[in-house]
């Protein structure tokens, strides 16, 4: 009996040659340079096999699609017909001469085959690549017997595996391809067409002549570009907003060091407000009445949980992330990675194992790396725990995971590699454990917190250096103590700008909205690119996606068309997406879905076309009138500066107000969790967090005043150190004394030499009817002078 296997690539079929031989293999050329063919005996068992004997295998592989598909002669040239004709022209598949040679190799080999065993990856694309196979091969041999091959990664065990249990082509994935080309093709030039000879014609820089190039439209790679144009309208349109709130801390001698103190800095339950006045108000009644009471000391276990097993966005994101890399360069050196048998197959949406997975072969296999080898083995000696179960299996592949210990790789494949390995091992871990200190303050009716953390094990954090979790211990503080604060000060920040997109948000945004397959996400971003919709710009450590002002124009000319559903929005082609994946599930039909989908964007193209002077004048006044999109950049530049409270931080300036004492130690934030997971981010940061901080403390001028008590000393304690009750040091607050009669009373001057101006409280506010004094200017504007009205007794 003579089988011929035939795989995706030619790295493959060597591999598969390789273990099926077992070492002895004959090889001899084909009729393609790249396509080798090797022989070898092998024992396949009834029913595919013979009951006796082994069989002649021969493997050989293909380039990866064999066919092609284009419109007929009649509709191939620019100028042959009216682009709307396309969405109803005759498509043919063919051949082309590059692929001739591979074609006869099969061919060749088939006409001496008694079964025809398909090798082409686990997916849509190869099952479609596997038909196309069968279709070349039956040419000359319509009788030969057809098989499939499935495996998720070329180690032995499943190699065997799937070729003792071959089974059936699945012609749903078939179908579901076919008709994703066949729209794709239809959507794509009709449109493509029609938009360039406009613009071209309109717009002499934008022709070849020029320089220029085809103005392309892709069903996906317009939504993928006006999520990149969203988000940059977003950044430009940003105005920062002033907040203020209330921020106290303490110093006390530290838990780590003798002899040292250490700061604790409490966060104000309101966050932070909109509104100066009130913020200053509150603020009044914390310095009038600065005793601060501990409600609330509690200490419980917390868990950093570790990594779900790695799935193909997942990795782009983490990738892109993390090792700096654009994802579809990560995906391509982990599609290598795979071909040299050092991982299993990339294209995974599944993040959970089988319950019958071979953990313990694959951990086993990681103890000879010279870097994580030695943890790999505390596993094996008792430290493994099951991977924990996400949310998506696609009854395809398992997560990725490394299948071999690797050698000889280059720098980008070993950093690609150990991403998967250091994640695959922390999945095996067990979770990283802690406690953490929760304390909640009161002072004048305002409520503060702060907690600090103590990691008591570290766990998959050993070899999983992605993840950051550090210690930040609090003092002692006992429920029910009085203290006072060393520093209460009110902070000016603003609402932080959001950032641009970087790549790996942009995998998110896609994953979430349904635009392209996990496997083929990362080419669309490298079409919108290498068109120059978009450009890529490095900003300290993050590379950000710009969009052009050609991709501008055109999103913004086909949203002011006003579609239903526009071409630069996700929802059309999460239709289709959607559609194909029933197409896959047997409730769709290829034809029910074709005319469908063909209609819908007929529609949009009438229309399109009807209104497309709207998209001319958008195009004209980006390339002519607005200047360089690139200016995002400054605005995003916003965003990295200032105090926490949200990505990219805030415009805010460093403070004044009521200051502690002299001691002096070491600053203490909270910020203790840096995930590489972003596994419920729902997108790209939209701003309003909390900028920087510029403390105020309120101050009179220009009449007597009173100033505050400035006694040293670290608060009321009630706690085993029986600390010496305080006051606040160097209060910066100073009551403006005015005298009895209202119409001989001294104005003071503001912080901005301004008379200021008398104010009363609203009722919504703790001081509802009081009396105060503040900077004249507009909310905004305002220097934050604040005094309260005070009778002379």
């Amino acid at each position: 009996m003579k089988v011929l296997c035939v795989a995706e690539k030619p790295s493959i079929a060597k591999s598969i040659s390789g273990i099926l031989g077992g070492g002895h293999v004959d090889s001899r050329a084909g009729q393609h340079k790249y396509c080798r063919n090797f022989d070898f005996p092998y024992r396949l068992p009834p029913p595919l096999g013979p009951q006796h004997g082994d069989s002649a295998f021969t493997v050989t592989s293909v380039l990866g699609h064999l066919t092609s598909s284009d419109f007929s002669s009649d509709y191939r040239s620019w100028h042959s017909c009216d682009p709307f004709d396309l969405f109803e022209a005759p498509v043919n598949t063919f051949i082309s001469d590059e692929f001739k040679p591979v074609e006869k190799n099969l061919q060749n080999e088939a006409r001496r085959a008694d079964l025809l065993m398909i090798w082409t990856d686990c997916d849509r694309e190869g099952e479609h690549i596997g038909y196309e196979i069968v279709a070349a091969c039956r040419k000359v041999n319509p009788r030969i017997v057809v098989k499939r091959a499935r495996f998720s990664a070329i180690i032995a065990a499943q190699i065997h595996q799937a070729c003792r249990q071959a089974n059936d082509l699945d012609m749903r994935l078939v179908n579901a391809v076919e008709t994703r080309q066949d729209l794709d093709l239809r959507l794509g030039a009709a449109f493509t067409r029609m938009m360039t000879m406009a613009l071209q014609a309109r717009f002499p820089e934008l022709s070849k002549e020029e320089g220029g190039s085809v103005i392309s439209y892709g069903p996906c790679q317009f939504p993928t570009l006006g999520f990149v144009v969203d988000q940059y309208n977003r950044v430009q349109s940003f105005v920062p907003e002033p907040f203020w709130h209330i921020a106290v801390s303490i110093e006390r001698d530290s838990e780590e060091e003798e002899g040292e103190t250490t700061s604790v800095n409490f966060t104000w339950r309101r966050g932070h407000l909109f509104d100066l006045n009130i913020a200053l108000l509150l603020y009044e009644d914390c310095i009038e009445n600065p005793m601060a009471r501990a409600i609330k000391v509690e200490t419980k276990p917390t868990t950093k949980f570790k990594p779900l097993p790695l799935t193909t966005v997942e990795l782009q994101q983490s990738g892109s992330r993390l090792l700096g890399l654009a994802p579809k360069r990560v995906l391509d050196l982990a599609e290598k990675l795979y071909q040299k048998g050092f991982l299993s197959y990339p294209r995974t949406e599944t993040d959970q194992y089988d319950k019958d997975f071979d953990f313990e072969s694959l951990v086993r296999k990681q103890t000879y790396d010279n870097v994580w080898g030695e943890y790999a083995q505390k596993l094996l000696d008792g430290a493994f725990e099951k991977p924990r179960n996400g949310r998506k299996n696609d009854k395809a592949h398992p997560p990725i995971h490394p299948t071999a210990a690797a050698n000889n790789l280059d720098a980008d494949e070993r950093r690609v590699y150990e991403l998967v390995a250091r994640r695959f091992l922390a999945s095996c871990s067990t979770n990283a454990i802690g406690k953490q200190t929760t304390i909640e303050i009161q002072i004048a009716g305002e409520f503060f917190s702060t907690s600090g953390i103590v990691v008591l094990q570290r766990n998959y954090l050993e070899v999983y250096p992605y993840d950051k979790w550090t210690s930040n211990p609090l003092p002692d503080f006992e429920e029910g103590e009085e203290f006072m604060p060393t520093a209460c000060e009110l902070k000016e920040g603003s609402t932080s700008s959001p950032s641009l997109l970087t790549e790996a948000d942009l995998v998110g945004l896609m994953d979430k909205n349904g635009i392209g397959t996990d496997a083929t996400i990362a080419e669309h971003i490298a079409k919108i690119i290498d068109r120059g919709y978009v450009v890529t710009k490095q900003q300290q450590k993050s590379k950000y996606l710009v969009p052009s002002q050609l991709g501008i124009g055109l999103v913004e000319g086909y949203n002011a068309i006003g579609f239903d559903r526009s071409l630069s929005k996700p929802h059309l082609r999460r239709e289709t997406e959607h559609r194909m994946q029933l197409i896959c599930d047997g409730q769709q039909t290829k034809g029910d879905v074709l005319q469908l989908s063909v209609n819908e964007y007929k529609e949009v193209f009438v229309k399109a076309r009807r209104e497309f002077q709207t998209v001319v004048e958008s195009v004209d006044n980006y390339l002519h009138g607005q200047g360089e999109a690139q200016d995002a950049l400054r605005a995003a530049a916003r965003g990295g500066r200032g105090s926490r409270g949200g990505r990219g931080g805030g415009a805010g300036r460093g403070g004044r107000g009521a200051r502690g004492g002299g001691a002096r130690g070491r600053g203490r934030d909270n910020d203790d969790d840096d995930d590489d997971d972003a596994d419920d981010s729902d997108g790209p940061p939209r701003g309003g967090g909390r900028g920087g901080a510029r403390g105020r403390g309120t101050r009179a001028r220009g009449a007597a005043a009173s100033r505050g008590t400035s006694t040293r000393g670290r608060g009321g304690s009630t706690s085993s150190r029986k600390r010496k009750t305080g006051a606040v040091s160097k209060l910066a607050c100073l009551l403006l004394t005015i005298p009895d009669s209202r119409d001989d009373r001294s104005v003071p001057t503001c912080n901005c030499d301004t008379d200021a101006v008398m104010r009363t409280a609203g009722q919504s506010s703790s001081n509802a009817g009081r009396q105060f004094y503040t900077c004249p200017k507009p909310q905004g504007e305002q220097c934050g002078f604040f005094v309260s009205e005070v009778r002379l007794l």
